[in-house]
């Protein structure tokens, strides 16, 4: 347990921040999941439009330090080679 004020602080800064960046990781997974749900479905028209809200989502989250910006653009390159793989 924290004994200082100033680790009392950190301790409740990084559980803060801990609670938030789980739920932005959580959004990230919703959002590339849509997209693979839509991919699977074969259904390029829908895939498309979730993957603009994707990448928007993987963005906002590299941008915020969430995920590292390579595996942001290692997942939005791969969602996109998926989605000009249907026909």
């Amino acid at each position: 347990m924290a004994n200082s004020k100033q680790a009392i602080k950190r301790a409740r800064q990084n559980s803060d921040k801990y609670k938030l960046r789980h739920a932005q990781r959580s959004v990230v997974r919703t959002a590339v999941k849509a997209v693979r749900s839509d991919i699977e479905m074969k259904d390029k028209n829908k895939a498309t439009e979730s993957f603009q809200k994707a990448n928007k989502v993987l963005d906002a989250a590299a941008s915020k330090n969430v995920i590292h910006k390579n595996a942001a653009a290692r997942t939005k390159s791969r969602l996109s080679k998926a989605i000009k793989a249907l026909n």
